[in-house]
């Protein structure tokens, strides 16, 4: 007899990851050289692009974790839109992962209508894409190697 509960509980949540994480590690041999390693942990990677007032123009919010950056965030104020500031961000994090955290490849999603073209430009490809995610929406899922 089980009682399912549907409630946010961040402690459940924390211990639930974990064990997941002690599953996988015990039953991938990948994941258990990563155990003791840097590349096991997940590690925040943000760029930020400010104007002359301090303004935040852009940024790039991201992770490293086992030799991959995850790009999660990019955005460019509207003002700022076409004149290089995505792909400087993108490549300034890029370069950060490869070079201060050993990461070979990167992976980010993007939406139909934002940017998968920006990120084909930028040496990425498509290799996932999820129709209907949202409703009437295509998210496509994009890699790149780094080195």
């Amino acid at each position: 007899m089980f009682r399912f509960e549907t409630e946010v509980d961040k402690a459940r949540r924390i211990l639930l990851g974990m064990r997941l994480r002690d599953t996988n590690t015990e039953r991938s041999p990948v994941l258990r050289a990563l155990r003791g390693t840097p590349a096991e942990d997940e590690v925040p990677l943000q760029v930020w692009a400010l104007d002359e007032k301090g303004t935040l123009a852009a940024g790039l919010a991201g992770r490293t974790w086992a030799g991959w950056l995850h790009v999660e965030l990019l955005w460019v104020d509207e003002v700022h839109r076409g004149a290089g500031l995505g792909s400087q961000l993108l490549a300034r994090a890029e370069e950060s992962a490869r070079a201060e955290r050993g990461c070979t490849h990167a992976r980010l999603e993007t939406w139909d209508f934002q940017a998968p073209g920006f990120y084909r430009k930028q040496g990425y490809e498509v290799v996932g894409e999820v129709p209907d995610y949202p409703p009437g929406i295509t998210e496509f899922i994009l890699t790149k190697r780094l080195v």
